[in-house]
């Protein structure tokens, strides 16, 4: 090897490597934190591996899902309040897996910002560790992009990938059909959809994040970067305890697209909007906006982030059983033999 003038380097272009390697060091005992029955590798390697059968599976069926956070992400970066969106990410995947059934096995992250400040990004993988940890699941690896000139100063991207496994023949939506109860689980807050328009009314109510909240405790920042609630324990502990027919995660398109997905052709259901109590946010935004009810049913998950599809024998024993685990849940109406969504009682 001959010795000659020294060139660019790597780091002059903007990309840090040595911050890059930091930033593993640093996140390796959150991560260790997730680890689980199946986990072979942790990270560092080129692909990360996991045993089906040591996780306790027979004839397992793979599942797959993956989602970001939104422009929720711009609330966080603009306020510095980073760690609540890595649970945010986990659970826009995982509470998507479970309405299929399954069990949340592993979650892997995807980072990307124009220059890597370790320690804004450790927080944010820290909160993906927090969000694998209360699900159940193993962070096994991601990407962190440093990529200058793709992102301003200061600004990130998040996406999230996670796979889940059952046995084969135990796949929801089953069994659904005319006179099953609905059983919705409490929302914590907005989530982690719905946040253009969150942003436009925070901008028509003249409002800064650093404002105290108009519908509850602390800074409207902090109030709307509340983490989405993660459902997948108590959800498995409900499946397993048998009469789930569906479950239907309210996200982008609120209670009237998301639950019409897991009903059979020719079925509905009817919701009865006084069943649960709108949660102030919810209230102060159609105030500020002037939102018609039906716009925030199909915007937002108006306090219910969860529907179980449950047998009507079995829903009194189920709705206990998750209230046990920690769920607010609310007997909010049943499957139709008349399909579309059929509303009662008044939301606003």
């Amino acid at each position: 090897m001959t010795t000659g003038k020294n060139g660019i380097t790597y780091a002059d272009a903007g990309v840090d490597i040595d911050a890059g390697n930091a930033l593993v060091d640093r996140i390796k005992p959150a991560a260790k934190r997730t680890d689980r029955s199946g986990v072979m590798s942790g990270l560092g390697g080129f692909g990360a591996l996991f045993d089906l059968k040591s996780a306790g599976y027979e004839d397992p069926i793979l599942v797959g899902a993956t989602d970001g956070v939104g422009t929720k992400l711009r609330i966080a970066i603009d306020t510095g309040l980073v760690d609540g969106v890595g649970i945010d990410l986990v659970a826009m995947c995982v509470n998507d897996l479970i309405c299929q059934g399954a069990e949340p096995l592993f979650f892997l992250d995807y980072f990307a910002t124009g220059k890597l400040d370790t320690d804004t990004a450790a927080r944010i993988i820290e909160g993906i560790a927090e969000g694998c940890v209360q699900s159940g699941c193993a962070l096994i690896g991601g990407e962190t992009a440093e990529m200058p000139g793709m992102y301003p100063d200061g600004d990130f991207d998040l996406a999230g990938f996670s796979v889940g496994a059952m046995e084969r023949g135990a796949h929801l939506p089953a069994g659904v059909q005319a006179g099953d109860v609905l059983l919705g689980l409490g929302s914590n807050g907005v989530h982690s959809n719905g946040y253009s328009l969150v942003r436009k009314l925070v901008e028509i109510s003249g409002l800064g994040w650093d404002a105290a909240s108009p519908f509850g405790d602390g800074t409207l920042g902090e109030a709307l970067l509340t983490p989405t609630r993660l459902y997948v324990k108590q959800a498995l502990h409900a499946i397993r305890a048998g009469g789930v027919h569906a479950l239907a995660h309210i996200t982008g398109g609120g209670l009237t697209e998301n639950l019409p997905r897991v009903l059979p052709e020719g079925l509905g259901a009817e919701i009865d909007l006084n069943a649960w109590e709108l949660p102030p946010v919810f209230r102060w935004m159609a105030e500020t906006g002037g939102i018609a009810e039906a716009e925030m049913l199909k915007t937002f998950n108006c306090g219910i982030g969860m529907i179980v599809v449950c047998d009507a024998e079995r829903a009194d024993d189920l709705a206990a059983l998750l209230a046990e685990a920690g769920e607010t849940v609310s007997r909010i109406g049943t499957i139709t033999d008349t399909a579309g969504m059929a509303y009662s009682g008044k939301l606003l």
